[in-house]
């Protein structure tokens, strides 16, 4: 499959799973030092070839459509995990809800309550707010000291990165279920899973997980 179709196949997917509503949210795919990226204003589960704008690394335009604004949101991914591929960004309901309150965690705004969620995301940090489009966003990936492959963007949404389109959109299922659970259970005596099995599954997984598993 090529970029563009994996690219398309991706925001297709993320609009059936009811996680990009209306015209909201971008998807990138990189293929060597070339990126293609949802257009502005186009809806991911109507993108066509013409939809998609291509870009280099340093974030200049080379054809195609007009990119999203939010550009350097996934360079700056890409810059902090160079062996991923592919960039999910989503105003998905339940990962803003969780940006808007405090975090977890220092390093994870969703606690360890699912298996799942590590196994596929690890840990996800909040990000401050700044402005969508400001290129202070992949300021704040690139200098955050947390290694992640997701974070929540503060009153905002999701960006999460993966290998291939494929995965980058499971785990922003998978992400956005997690938030869901800690929406749930907020205010509730949780039960989290235990340090030791939060480090044994992120290792096993090779997901992320820097911080104290229970703080």
């Amino acid at each position: 499959m090529n970029a563009a179709d994996a690219l398309i196949r991706a925001g297709r997917a993320l609009v059936e799973a009811g996680l990009s509503p209306g015209s909201s949210g971008n998807v990138s795919v990189r293929t060597g030092d070339r990126v293609l990226m949802s257009g502005t204003g186009t809806r991911l589960g109507a993108l066509e070839p013409a939809d998609l704008a291509e870009l280099a690394l340093d974030g200049t335009h080379l054809g195609g459509a007009r990119p999203s604004k939010e550009v350097s949101l996934h360079l700056a991914l890409y810059a902090k995990n160079p062996t991923h591929t592919a960039v999910v960004h989503v105003h998905s309901p339940s990962a803003v809800a969780l940006s808007c309150l405090e975090p977890w965690s220092e390093h994870s705004a969703v606690p360890p309550l699912t298996p799942y969620a590590l196994m596929r995301v690890g840990q996800v940090p909040l990000l401050d707010f700044v402005a969508p489009g400001d290129p202070a966003m992949g300021e704040l990936i690139t200098g955050s000291r947390h290694p992640f492959r997701a974070a929540l963007l503060a009153n905002h949404g999701a960006v999460v990165s993966g290998e291939d389109a494929a995965t980058a959109v499971d785990s922003t299922i998978e992400l956005e279920e997690a938030c869901r659970i800690a929406l749930m259970t907020l205010g509730a005596p949780r039960r989290l899973i235990a340090a030791e099995q939060v480090v044994a599954i992120t290792q096993r997984w090779n997901m992320p997980w820097t911080g104290n598993a229970h703080q």
